[in-house]
């Protein structure tokens, strides 16, 4: 199918994708220096603080089927703009929220925006661009957003301080106003499609990943109860398998096609996006969290020990989407995790009466020369995976890959934010060890499962 001709320039589906996506990334980011003060003023449990950030999590990792496949079928501009105007009264609903019941019920609705636009704003850029042009535009784009996810806990930080945590909510605002009149006015609609939805697929999806979730927080927590969390954390797995069925028998109307893996590099794609935004979602949760409830720093000192992430995502990702381009995504993908992992190690060293210069600041300076080596990399290799009419649910399942590695890493940490003094620092060591391990399996993934000629063949059909 032939790509719609743009009356515009693509550099305005460019800024659109990146406004409306960067809203996304950052809120799930943002509210890791937040925690103390929601628990505060909303007299939260260590227990409820995870499903702050799970309340978000869990419908984005889920619904991303739903949304990308709405795309492909009904219109990925047309999703977009549904997306971004949820995003919009959500955040606003946030920000107004008076208990903590209201905050995660926002909070969900925010997750189910963000499935709806993040998917589509990464095909229409795919539609806007093509060729080693595209590689550069995706590489801005996941730059973009890996740098606001980062940035988003300095500026967090600083408005927690200076005017509360509400404050990080409302900031969505003039964004998605801004995302949703450059959608509006300045980019051409992709692939409208006539095809029914599977509505059972991700209903039983969502429902799987609940019950995982809930099961993992259930049993991390400080005081857990064993029989109750196995019980459900099965009945999930259980789910889960019902969901693979389902989708076989939907064929062509599958939110999640399972010709999708007729390739092993597409698989490998996805366990590679597990593992790696598994480890990366746990820590970005963590080292604020320790800094502050640990080592009394302030928010915005905790979201300012960030920093090494975007500045050097900010430099290196379009360079190293274009380079990937050339050279194909098999090495990028391969060594970048490892560098991330050996950042995981270094970080574990930050003994409590260490200086951050020493310890945590060089670790995360690794770290983010490994993420800068992938991101990128692994987006175009995702969308150059599968052919054109599958673009959207490509990029819709391995964003959902991705966010459910953070959703799952985030229910394993209960007993971590449960802890304190010496303790949260032992449990803070154990954590980023595993997240480590998390991130060299994700590497060597790549090396061992990846195959050039079939992401050749798929980006030429």
């Amino acid at each position: 199918m032939s790509k719609p001709q743009n009356p515009y320039p693509p550099a305005w589906t460019l800024a659109a994708s990146i406004l409306a996506s960067s809203m996304a990334f950052v809120d799930g980011s943002v509210t890791s220096v937040a925690l103390p003060a929601i628990r505060a003023d909303l007299s939260a449990s260590a227990g409820s603080l995870q499903w702050v950030v799970n309340a978000y999590l869990l419908p984005l990792s889920a619904l991303l089927l739903l949304g990308g496949a709405a795309g492909d079928r009904f219109g990925r501009r047309r999703m977009f703009l549904i997306g971004v105007a949820g995003f919009f009264v959500s955040s606003l609903a946030c920000a107004l929220s008076g208990s903590l019941a209201l905050l995660l019920t926002a909070r969900f609705v925010q997750g189910v925006a963000a499935a709806m636009l993040m998917p589509n704003s990464l095909a229409l850029l795919g539609s806007a661009y093509a060729g080693e042009e595209r590689g550069r535009a995706i590489g801005t784009w996941a730059a973009a957003g890996a740098i606001t996810a980062a940035v988003g806990p300095l500026l967090g930080g600083w408005l927690i301080g200076a005017v509360g945590w509400r404050a990080i909510f409302y900031i969505n605002l003039p964004l998605a106003a801004g995302a949703f009149a450059l959608g509006w006015w300045r980019v051409p609609e992709s692939l409208p499609g006539k095809d029914r939805l599977d509505w059972l697929g991700v209903g039983i999806a969502t429902l799987a990943l609940a019950a995982v979730t809930w099961g993992l927080t259930e049993l991390s927590s400080a005081h857990p109860l064993l029989i109750p969390g196995l019980a459900v954390f099965g009945a999930g797995l259980a789910a889960l398998g019902l969901f693979v069925l389902v989708e076989h028998r939907a064929g062509p109307h599958a939110s999640m096609p399972l010709s999708l893996f007729a390739t092993m590099s597409f698989g490998g794609l996805s366990l590679l996006t597990f593992l790696l935004y598994g480890a990366l979602g746990a820590t970005l949760v963590l080292i604020p969290y320790l800094l502050i409830e640990g080592r009394g720093y302030s928010p915005l000192l905790a979201g300012a020990a960030l920093l090494p992430i975007p500045v050097i995502l900010g430099g290196a990702s379009r360079f190293m989407g274009a380079f990937a381009m050339r050279i194909g995504p098999r090495w990028p993908l391969g060594i970048g995790p490892l560098v991330v992992a050996a950042g995981f190690v270094l970080a574990a060293r930050a003994a409590p009466g260490a200086s951050y210069w020493t310890t945590l600041f060089p670790a995360l300076i690794v770290v983010a020369i490994g993420m800068a080596g992938a991101v990128a990399p692994l987006t175009n290799a995702v969308m150059a995976s599968v052919d054109e009419r599958h673009v959207g649910t490509a990029n819709g399942f391995n964003s959902a890959i991705a966010r459910t590695g953070g959703l799952i890493a985030t229910a394993l940490l209960g007993s971590v934010l449960g802890a304190k003094g010496a303790a949260l620092e032992s449990a803070f060591d154990v954590a980023v060890l595993v997240a480590a391990g998390a991130a060299a399996l994700a590497g060597v993934s790549a090396l061992l499962m990846l195959r050039p000629h079939e992401i050749a063949s798929a980006a030429a059909e």
